[in-house]
């Protein structure tokens, strides 16, 4: 449908998850270059036109096919990564060029077992290529049905006029041979548009007769150039040498997807030697134990005879979904009241693949066909688990054992078993691949550590793993399953070593290390209520994270000098209305209260944009995490915010009470709360008002420290969402997390400018994101400037030794060395040499 204003709403053209382009595990889709859009990770077999429209393309491998809709939008649907590759194996296209297609009409079939085992990722793209023109407004980010709304696609106000000048000056022309693999299909075509676009030159390709703009994205693939065909490039106009130039090298280059070797095996395996007795595989969490290795199998079904009362095996599976929804509830809640947020959006994914269409109506068919619910279930799950361990994407082979966990969890509540492992405490844990259930009910019977045969470093279970100070080996190999029952290894998961038959010596050297580290945590909790001071007599106050007044008991109970950081969110969030002045100020006051005589860090409410309120609709935003939240969100609905400010400032003492502010990006934000905060001051008699903090996330507030800290008591920065916004990297992307790395140069002199700042007005400067809890980073924080840290509570005892250790002239006088570092990297290795961790 569409109107007179050139507006159209897409349909979904596939069924499954919805992701933003950033989410694509491609970095040509996922950079924009192809043009605005959206993906989806399909759980059919067949592509629906979103509109109606004209084919005006089909790929000659017959995995794409772009449409012309109605009102002038072009749409390339690009089914799967790197399908090209399959030269039309699997495929089927339902429509020839030309034609013209109704909404929802079939364009093309297309195997799913063997697409999905031989391409890259299926993950489906819908683009929309003549960008300059219209733009993509998403309706939903969750899981669509073929024929749902998934987009609004509108006209851009300058309708997309370019004005195309003349080409002049000489033309020039070169041959080149195409390295990309598959040819120019969508993705290198996508990177020549974008590399004929930096120039104000009209380039051109030349192929079998034909030629295409450089500039038109399906011109391009029109001329349907195969890898190693020899083409003939052009270019006119005042810069032409150096865009003839520029596109002869992305012609020729592959990308670097496109080369032909294998999966890399990781360092550990692969540049090793043979060794008699021990095992290599990859450190997913670190440490040194010594253990009696222990099997974990897996649930073996029978036959299953069929011809089942179907209307009795569906109540069975229901009961046994039950029981597992409330089992994962019961963690969920768990997970919020300590804050363990990996742990909680592990399952909280869980609850929503036990709730997953596809895997329910696949079990209820194959019960209807007569199967018994176990196997049903059990057939379900593995189907979609065939699906996406072949497909060689990290994030979808995670999901793959997530489903795997869900598959044990029904299969014991079906059977009646306990879920219970009869571990012995102390064990060393081996299994083929653990689920993220398995490992939160080990690590509550004390096993000493967890190697598994397959599973990857970033894995959900290896995050778990971290989180709960287990050692942890995952890619062992097959080699590990057939270790006898019993026997005493050690697990070396720094070295990435399991060694199978230790001699005595080498257990008792096992034993002393970890001796040593117990003796060392000992000493650090002994002395974590005294203050941290440096060497040279500087106070660093060592603060704590929380979520709750349990956590803030436990906090004081571990040393904390204060609350660096309570996120008030956990009284908005899982819940159908907001909560009242009342409520807010009886949690806040208990967190005082828990703290004793120290102060405390408040948040104001941080939500908007990634994290939603059912009781507060917001707009869908393309990029939320550069849309409507934190301070933002404050201004749109100031009801909320002063609401919360109420409640704060009826806590007492209020002198212990700090408020913080964030997502702050200019001073009159601030100057504006400020003043909202002594009016309520005065309409409630109040004298004195708490101190007003920002928190410094956004690298603007960063460079506007000193402006800021001239109103502001104090400021506080956020590391983890200053380097997201630093380096352009979204921290949750599967590709990138692991390089969204708050020790970058380019981080710490944003700290440093925020450190430099605030000392112009006397203000201090404290940090608590991820960066403030890892020990490598003390002393370089220490040394630009900060004083106080705000850490998880378990590592305040660790966080205060290190301190000690530290003399604060050095630190500034090394972290000024540092910012002419040039990566991440570099600065680590850095700091190992001048601080090294004992």
């Amino acid at each position: 449908m569409h109107n007179n204003n050139k507006e159209l709403t897409l349909s979904a053209p596939l069924s499954g998850p919805v992701l933003t382009l950033a989410k694509v595990p491609d970095p040509v889709f996922a950079s924009g270059a192809m043009g605005d859009g959206i993906a989806i990770d399909p759980l059919n077999d067949t592509l629906h036109a979103p509109c109606a429209g004209v084919v005006i393309h089909v790929a000659r491998t017959g995995h794409a096919i772009t449409l012309r809709a109605d009102n002038g939008a072009e749409l390339l649907l690009h089914l799967g990564l790197d399908t090209v590759e399959l030269q039309g194996e699997g495929f089927r296209v339902l429509v020839k060029e030309g034609a013209r297609v109704s909404n929802g009409q079939p364009l093309l079939r297309y195997d799913l077992d063997k697409v999905a085992q031989q391409c890259k990722s299926l993950v489906s793209l819908i683009i929309l290529t003549n960008s300059q023109a219209f733009q993509a407004r998403p309706i939903t980010l969750k899981s669509v049905r073929v024929g749902e709304p998934l987009l609004h696609i509108v006209a851009r106000l300058n309708n997309g006029a370019q004005v195309e000048t003349e080409a002049t000056g000489i033309e020039v022309r070169a041959e080149v041979r195409i390295a990309h693999r598959g040819g120019l299909h969508a993705r290198p075509a996508a990177l020549i548009r974008q590399t004929a676009q930096g120039f104000k030159s009209k380039s051109q390709l030349h192929f079998a007769g034909k030629s295409a703009s450089c500039n038109s994205l399906i011109g391009l693939m029109s001329l349907a150039i195969g890898e190693q065909d020899q083409i003939q490039v052009s270019a006119q106009g005042p810069d032409a040498e150096a865009a003839l130039q520029a596109l002869l090298a992305a012609l020729s280059t592959a990308l670097a997807e496109d080369s032909h070797a294998a999966a890399p095996v990781p360092v550990t395996q692969r540049q090793r030697p043979a060794e008699a007795g021990v095992l290599h595989g990859v450190c997913a969490a670190p440490g040194l134990v010594a253990g009696p290795l222990f099997r974990l199998n897996a649930i073996n079904l029978p036959a299953d005879a069929g011809n089942h009362d179907a209307e009795q095996q569906l109540q069975v599976l229901d009961k046994a979904l039950t029981q597992v929804r409330s089992e994962i509830d019961g963690t969920l809640i768990q997970a919020k009241r300590h804050k363990h947020t990996d742990e909680e959006a592990i399952f909280a994914a869980h609850l929503a693949l036990l709730e997953d269409p596809a895997l329910l109506d696949a079990a209820a068919l194959s019960i209807d066909q007569g199967m018994a619910a176990t196997h049903a279930w059990s057939h379900s799950i593995d189907v979609q688990c065939e699906v996406l361990q072949q497909l060689g994407s990290t994030l979808l082979a995670e999901r793959a054992n997530d489903l795997r966990d869900l598959k044990q969890r029904v299969l014991r509540a079906l059977l009646g078993e306990t879920w219970h492992y009869d571990v012995p405490a102390g064990a060393i844990v081996a299994a083929d691949e653990l689920t993220p259930s398995d490992l939160l009910q080990l690590s509550q019977q004390g096993v000493a550590g967890l190697c598994m045969a397959e599973g990857g470093a970033t894995s959900h279970v290896a995050i778990l793993a971290r989180g709960k100070g287990l050692p942890c080996m995952v890619a062992l190999g097959s080699a590990l399953l057939d270790q006898p029952q019993g026997q005493v290894v050690v697990l070396d998961a720094d070295g990435g070593r399991l060694e199978l038959t230790p001699s005595a010596e080498r257990l008792a050297e096992v034993r002393q290390a970890q001796l040593d580290h117990q003796q060392r945590r000992a000493r650090q909790q002994a002395q974590a209520h005294t203050p941290a001071l440096t060497v040279d007599g500087v106070h660093i106050e060592i603060a704590a994270n929380v979520a709750s007044s349990l956590e803030a008991a436990d906090a004081l109970a571990n040393g904390a000098d204060g609350v660096g950081l309570l996120r008030t969110e956990f009284l908005f969030v899982d819940r159908s209305t907001a909560p009242d002045e009342q409520e807010q100020r009886l949690a806040y006051q208990a967190v005082l209260d828990a703290m004793g005589d120290k102060s405390v860090i408040i948040r104001t409410i941080d939500v908007g944009g990634d994290k939603q309120l059912d009781y507060l609709p917001l707009p869908v935003e393309a990029n939320p995490v550069l849309g409507l939240r934190g301070i933002r969100l404050a201004q749109a609905r100031p009801d909320i915010l002063d609401q919360q400010l109420r409640a704060l400032l009826h806590v007492s003492p209020l002198s212990r009470c700090r408020i913080l502010l964030p997502m702050v990006t200019e001073v009159d934000e601030l100057l504006h709360i400020r003043q909202r905060l002594d009016e309520l001051c005065s309409e409630l008699g109040l004298n004195q008002r708490p101190e007003l903090g920002v928190m410094i996330e956004v690298p603007a507030a960063a460079l506007l420290a000193e402006q800021l800290a001239e109103h502001a008591d104090f400021l506080s920065i956020g590391t983890n969402d200053l380097s997201q916004y630093t380096l352009a990297m979204d921290r949750d992307h599967a590709g990138l997390a692991s390089r969204v790395d708050a020790l970058h140069p380019a981080l710490l002199r944003l700290i440093a400018q925020t450190c430099a700042g605030a000392a112009v007005h006397k203000r201090w400067v404290g940090v608590c994101g991820a960066l403030a809890s890892d020990p490598l980073a003390t002393p370089v924080l220490i040394g630009l400037g900060v004083s106080e840290l705000s850490v998880s509570p378990v590592q305040i005892g660790e966080i205060k030794d290190r301190v000690r250790h530290l003399d604060a002239r050095q630190c500034r006088s090394v972290s000024r060395d540092l910012l002419r570092l040039s990566s991440a990297s570099a600065v680590r290795h850095a700091c190992q040499q001048h601080w090294p961790l004992r």
